[in-house]
């Protein structure tokens, strides 16, 4: 995939609630459908919504693994690393056949940021994975938007620490578009 003009992540928590699933969803299909390229992790949770919305837009994903690029992780993302090798690419910076380790998923999530023009952060801890992506993210210039959820959540610390350091909320698509000056289709 061409990362060059639009090109968005979408990181979060494993367990987010079915809202924030779905708006991950709907915000990675909405971009993906308009010619972004969504990348993650292919983690369980806001990633697999991420991939899930783009693929189902007809769009482009990358997922970016923390173990070698043929070992399917988590387990039960089978189809959709198939789905994901079908409309975009699955990339690791790991040897083939190396199997995930707790240390290789923060190493793996400068890649994910690395690759895209901004990063959406879904629900999320404040001290969490998808924290060290956005950290990541800040660190290499990349604009970071925190996506709306609901506030009373225990995952919405990460979204709220952010929108409470000036980020721009996120409800949608067009937001990010718009944010981004991109042109919709």
């Amino acid at each position: 995939p061409c990362f060059d003009e639009m090109s968005c992540a979408i990181v979060g928590s494993r367990k987010p609630t079915k809202n924030g699933f779905s708006t991950a969803r709907s915000i990675a299909g909405g971009l993906a459908g308009e010619g972004g390229v969504i990348v993650s992790g292919m983690a369980r949770g806001i990633d697999t919504a991420a991939h899930t919305g783009a693929l189902e837009a007809n769009g482009v994903t990358v997922a970016v693994l923390g173990c070698g690029a043929d070992v399917i992780y988590p387990p039960e993302n089978r189809i959709l690393y198939e789905r994901i090798l079908e409309r975009g690419a699955v990339i690791s910076e790991f040897l083939p056949g190396t199997e995930p380790k707790p240390q290789f998923f923060p190493q793996r999530n400068r890649i994910v940021s690395g690759l895209s023009s901004v990063l959406i952060a879904g629900e999320g801890g404040e001290r969490s994975g998808a924290r060290i992506t956005v950290d990541d993210a800040l660190r290499q210039g990349r604009e970071v938007y925190a996506m709306i959820c609901d506030l009373k959540s225990p995952v919405a610390k990460l979204p709220l620490y952010l929108m409470d350091s000036g980020a721009p909320a996120v409800r949608n698509a067009a937001d990010v578009m718009n944010g981004m000056g991109w042109q919709m289709k």
